[in-house]
């Protein structure tokens, strides 16, 4: 335990100097067994997710400030084993020790032992000081917590506590290969526990490595949040249709767009890096021989990629702070600044002003973010109608179980009917 307690440390404090969290499991992997390499990703996740409140923790029990960031995020680390796992305590707190001396720094091992012990004697006391701090009770950035309640003031601690729970594995049906009905037998003829939610959504609980679920190599299904698998619905997409997905990458909407209709479809993002994924996905559940085109580009210079025929259907999944899906991005709270907002909403108005013209008459575009951030969705939205004459702004019709507030879907808590991240969706169509 004491080697993946120090590598999930130096993971947590990777991240805490602004690298992304696969980044920073990746650069403290050192080809350990599937089981090691398992419990440090749950050990950095589960830290990061409740990194404000266990920071607070560690702030209590230090009397001075704990020199080494990595001793820090290591007595973190320990915290959420003793308060969010099965992990005795007490083998916790040894096996600390001696992962202390694996990150260098021996001499703090008296230290560590200390700090947590203390924790152990004055749990519930240290517990209800730090709840007095927003951001050690709701482990977000002041910033977050300001926002989410100005933008959301009957919903607020319900998107915040959603935030902080663990994600479900998601899966989408692909029916161009099986059916529900079909693939829920296999799974639970394998021993997979799992329960259909949503119109063609599997939900496997606990969560297991997908790639050896039963159909995962046949392309069945893919991986796809609830949320997210209302987009290419949405979108309303026919046989026949010009479609731009705009923001493609790693193809999980385009898939679902040339399943439910023969589309012809352009799949563009502007990171060459990501493409190979949309490529993979496309082989990987069959659809490789359709007519999806994958495409590098920028949406928001259309000159270098367009062929100047209109779409008739656009999807503009646009890069935003992926503030609705911290449940399954934890690190996203802590890389985040206030001016990251606006530099988004910079970015989401010149993709909607550059693939606008782009949208034959009568055709649909529909906006798509991964935010809870009302600048990032409303407003956009609304600033952009003001400028557009032409953009109509059609009713969503979202399942009945599907919690939101207009267009924008609430993170669900833990045992919903409808398990879905914090996506918003606006749909315009052009005049």
């Amino acid at each position: 335990m004491h080697h993946e307690q120090m590598q999930a440390a130096r993971a947590v404090e990777a991240v805490l100097r602004g690298a992304p969290l696969p980044a920073a499991l990746a650069g403290v992997d050192d080809g350990s067994a599937l089981r090691g390499r398992a419990l440090v990703q749950e050990l950095a996740y589960g830290t990061l997710r409740y990194w404000g409140t266990l920071d607070a923790l560690v702030g209590r029990l230090a009397t001075r400030p704990i020199v080494d960031a990595d001793v820090r995020a290591l007595v973190a680390v320990a915290l959420y084993q003793v308060v969010h796992t099965r992990a005795p305590a007490f083998a916790v707190v040894d096996r600390a020790v001696d992962a202390v001396a694996l990150l260098g720094h021996a001499a703090a091992g008296g230290l560590v032992n200390a700090l947590l012990r203390r924790f152990l004697r004055e749990r519930d006391t240290l517990e209800a000081e730090v709840a007095a701090d927003p951001v050690a009770r709701w482990s977000y950035p002041a910033w977050w917590i300001d926002r989410v309640r100005s933008d959301f003031p009957a919903d607020w601690e319900a998107i915040l506590s959603a935030g902080n729970a663990r994600p479900p594995l998601t899966l989408r049906v692909n029916l161009r290969q099986t059916t529900r009905a079909a693939l829920l037998a296999s799974l639970r003829s394998a021993g997979v526990a799992c329960a259909p939610q949503g119109a063609l959504g599997i939900v496997v609980d606990p969560p297991r490595a997908v790639s050896g679920l039963p159909g995962y190599r046949e392309g069945q299904f893919a991986v796809q949040d609830l949320g997210a698998q209302l987009a290419a619905p949405l979108l309303d997409v026919a046989d026949g249709h010009r479609v731009l997905d705009a923001c493609a990458a790693p193809g999980g909407k385009t898939t679902h767009i040339v399943e439910l209709a023969d589309a012809e479809v352009t799949a563009l993002d502007a990171d060459v890096s990501r493409l190979p994924r949309v490529r993979e996905n496309l082989a990987r559940l069959a659809h490789d021989d359709r007519r999806v085109h994958v495409v590098e580009g920028d949406a928001a210079d259309p000159r270098a990629w367009w062929d100047g025929r209109p779409f008739d259907r656009i999807l503009a999944d646009v890069p935003c702070t992926a503030s609705g899906i911290v449940r399954r991005h934890p690190d996203g709270k802590w890389l985040r600044r206030p001016a990251d907002v606006a530099r988004f909403a910079r970015q989401q108005d010149a993709i909607l002003a550059a693939t606008w013209p782009l949208l034959a008459s009568g055709g649909k575009l529909l906006y798509v973010t991964c935010s809870v951030f009302a600048e990032e969705n409303e407003a956009r939205i609304a600033a952009f109608a003001s400028r557009a004459p032409d953009a109509l702004r059609e009713t969503l019709i979202f399942p009945v179980d599907a919690q939101h507030a207009g267009g924008q879907l609430l993170p669900s808590l833990p045992g919903a009917s409808h398990n879905q991240d914090g996506f918003y969706f606006a749909l315009l169509r052009k005049s």
